[in-house]
């Protein structure tokens, strides 16, 4: 029988934990104007209530917000009622160019797998920072039509398939023991997601190996949430052919803003080098990132349990040799030369086991890099729940 709980060992436990993220990466190519957005979040698990935040890291001037929301989404931009929200006690806030803030806690019960609808009005001009591929579609109010926020779903009758603004979302439940943070590029980012065959695509039905994942820790009862930190393009290294928009979102360059600002984050799975090496990067480079960012996280008391470089068609003779090195470092006595927790070996996974330099045709979108759902399954299956928290 485990010791019991004091009043003051109660109190400072965790409160508050990541249960969803959608890192900014650069920009929307549009300009909003007196109107409202309402973004859609998939939480991993619930809590007694919410807290969000909101970026405006690509800025480059002020992004006032007027109006903030949140309700539980019944499907589409419908939704059961709305809550306000508050920063600082007030309505309106103010996010410096380059800047963040998360808000006060607003009172919504939430359960594992909710849809939770984050409403922003603004009404000047505003050029939002987003998350280019939701893979789901979000929505918003036509221009000149004010303060919908309140709205239950008809006055959003424009659609996007990016996330604007609203980067991560907080539960309180102080039940919870941490949260888990796949970063990386496309494969944690979600591509091949939708892709359900030939001709066939699923828009907004949470099918990336991270949600599976976060599905499996609730079957099991576990008490883990799972924020994901992917961005699609980026390098854990920086790479000499780097082109925009991917200029400044290397691994190490977003590592605080994208994982350690989270909250409750006690694991780390790590699946980045297959940009590194298509944008020039040696395993030189991509081993010196690793351990500069795993020594990062451990001295923040973070486990890091990171992936081998998965196959990738156009790699030449010498890529591959980068990319066995370092999954020869990755697998070096299964704990990445002291330095990661465990290896989660995706490559098995997903290499076609006839031709160990490709994607298992079964798991191929047809690109040869990405997994498509039945791929981003075997993956989640493949990881150990026992190995996390």
């Amino acid at each position: 029988m485990g010791a019991l709980l004091t009043p003051v060992a109660t109190a400072e436990r965790p409160v508050w934990f990541t249960s969803w993220a959608q890192s900014q990466q650069h920009l929307a190519p549009v300009t909003l104007h007196d109107q409202s957005m309402r973004m859609i979040t998939h939480l991993s698990q619930g809590g007694s209530a919410v807290r969000i935040r909101v970026q405006n890291t690509f800025g480059a001037r002020p992004l006032t917000i007027d109006r903030t929301t949140v309700a539980l989404s019944t499907g589409g931009a419908a939704v059961d009622g709305t809550r306000d929200v508050t920063f600082g006690g007030s309505r309106t806030v103010t996010i410096p160019a380059g800047g963040e803030t998360w808000s006060d806690r607003a009172l919504l019960t939430t359960s594992p797998g909710a849809d939770l609808a984050v409403s922003m009005h603004v009404a000047g001009d505003v050029v939002p920072g987003r998350h280019e591929s939701a893979f789901r579609e979000n929505y918003l109010t036509p221009p000149g039509s004010g303060d919908r926020t309140a709205d239950t779903g008809g006055a959003y009758t424009e659609k996007t398939q990016s996330t604007y603004v609203v980067s991560a979302v907080d539960v309180a439940n102080p039940r919870l023991k941490g949260t888990v943070v796949p970063f990386g590029s496309s494969v944690v980012d979600g591509v091949g997601s939708t892709n359900c065959g030939p001709g066939c695509t699923e828009l907004g039905t949470d099918k990336r190996w991270a949600d599976v994942l976060a599905r499996r820790i609730v079957a099991s009862s576990g008490q883990l949430a799972v924020a994901n930190a992917g961005i699609s393009g980026t390098t854990s290294a920086v790479c000499p052919n780097t082109a925009p928009p991917f200029v400044g979102l290397d691994a190490l360059s977003r590592l605080e803003r994208d994982v350690l600002a989270l909250h409750g984050v006690t694991d780390v799975i790590y699946y980045y080098g297959t940009n590194d090496l298509a944008n020039g990067c040696t395993a030189t480079d991509i081993v010196t990132s690793y351990r500069t960012v795993f020594e990062r996280l451990r001295a923040a008391g973070i486990a890091v349990h990171v992936t081998p470089i998965t196959p990738r068609p156009g790699y030449s003779d010498q890529n591959n040799v980068d990319r066995h090195a370092v999954n020869d470092f990755v697998k070096r006595g299964g704990d990445c030369s002291d330095t990661c927790a465990s290896v989660q070996d995706f490559d098995q996974v997903l290499e076609d086991p006839i031709r160990p330099n490709a994607v298992n045709p079964q798991y191929d979108t047809g690109d040869g890099v990405h997994a498509n759902i039945k791929g981003q399954q075997a993956i989640a299956d493949y990881i150990a729940v026992e190995d996390l928290g």
